[in-house]
């Protein structure tokens, strides 16, 4: 046979010290079985590890892994521009609001948002809470290739200075089995605020399923790198926050570790866009569950310099509560061909409540 002769071949074009380390036929196949049997058990004992544990820290390290092989360069970055278009925008607030005080620093509010049933009436009630507060820009961007009009005419009416823009998801990241959501959004409306913020100025993320006591609001005006509170209503603990001892940051009180430096919510910091125009390359990665981490790396921060707030972390002005998800129903409107209920539903489609 071809493999006898090869090893005969071999036999004898090798120096003699060699033929005690060669093995007999019977002894190869089974070194090869044993070496088959070895990967064919590393293969399914991890696979029965992702199946088993769900969305640990092994599992977001492995998709960690992925970003990185996908992106070739750091871990949640894109390699293809992401769409960023500008709808509308207002630079001064309506007068008729609450008396401003120029020399106070600029609030940048960023909210997120999606197309859903609950949309308009989630940034109706937060939008309102931000009227009541001096020195507001509002951010929102929607996750959509286009700006809603209902939004922009909620903008629009409520008079605060606003930015409104139209930030879609990349398409291979809504393909994941952890969604980032939110992250493009953020990202744009970072790059808006590095472009025309006001260098006194605070950046602060506010979902549009928090809620928030306005005097949180004057508690993170005077921030000047990165200041952090605790956030009410979230996790294993019902309660995300920093523990602090005397005066300083020492580590996180958080349900959910998994391996992050900064263990906090998106709603429990903010941060000095004076401090942020300084670093190097501020980001947001692609990464479920380490979006705040991995900005608050970006930033350089250490711990020690973190600014506390709310009474040394003691007292909880912000809540991430979440609203019943409705169906997007299609209504039958056969017998109110004449009546206001057709009207009705006419406007509620407009606001994307049903079909």
């Amino acid at each position: 046979m071809a493999t006898d002769k090869s090893w005969q071949w071999w036999k004898e074009h090798t120096p003699q010290y060699f033929h005690k380390f060669a093995m007999s036929r019977r002894q190869r196949v089974i070194m090869a079985v044993f070496l088959l049997g070895s990967f064919v058990y590393i293969i399914l004992t991890q696979e029965r590890v992702v199946r088993t544990q769900g969305p640990t820290e092994f599992e977001l390290a492995l998709r960690k892994r992925r970003a990185v092989h996908m992106l070739g360069r750091v871990p949640g970055e894109p390699t293809h521009p992401e769409v960023r278009k500008f709808c509308s925008g207002l630079a001064k607030q309506n007068p008729n609001l609450v008396a401003e005080n120029e020399s106070s620093p600029v609030i940048y509010v960023v909210t997120p948002t999606y197309k859903r049933p609950e949309m308009v009436a989630e940034l109706t009630r937060l939008g309102q809470t931000l009227t009541m507060v001096q020195r507001i820009h509002w951010i929102v961007a929607e996750d959509s290739a286009t700006c809603s009009a209902p939004i922009t005419s909620l903008l629009k009416r409520l008079g605060l200075p606003y930015t409104h823009l139209a930030t879609p998801m990349p398409e291979i990241y809504r393909r994941e089995k952890f969604v980032p959501r939110g992250v493009s959004n953020r990202r744009a409306a970072l790059q808006w605020v590095q472009a025309n913020g006001e260098n006194t100025g605070v950046l602060f993320f506010l979902d549009d399923d928090n809620a928030v006591d306005i005097r949180l609001f004057e508690e993170m005006r005077s921030t000047k790198t990165v200041s952090m509170w605790p956030v009410g209503l979230i996790g294993e603990y019902t309660v995300s926050s920093p523990i602090v001892k005397e005066g300083k940051v020492v580590g996180f009180y958080d349900g959910w570790p998994a391996g992050r430096k900064f263990q906090v919510d998106m709603a429990g910091f903010a941060v000095g866009v004076g401090y942020m125009k300084k670093q190097r390359k501020v980001t947001m990665p692609y990464i479920a569950g380490h979006e705040e981490d991995g900005f608050l790396k970006s930033l350089n921060l250490s711990i020690s310099n973190i600014e506390v707030k709310a009474d040394r972390c003691t007292n909880i002005l912000v809540w991430h509560t979440r609203t019943a998800k409705n169906p997007i129903r299609t209504l039958n409107m056969e017998t109110h061909q004449n009546d206001n209920i057709k009207v009705l539903a006419d406007n509620m489609r407009h606001l994307g409540m049903i079909k």
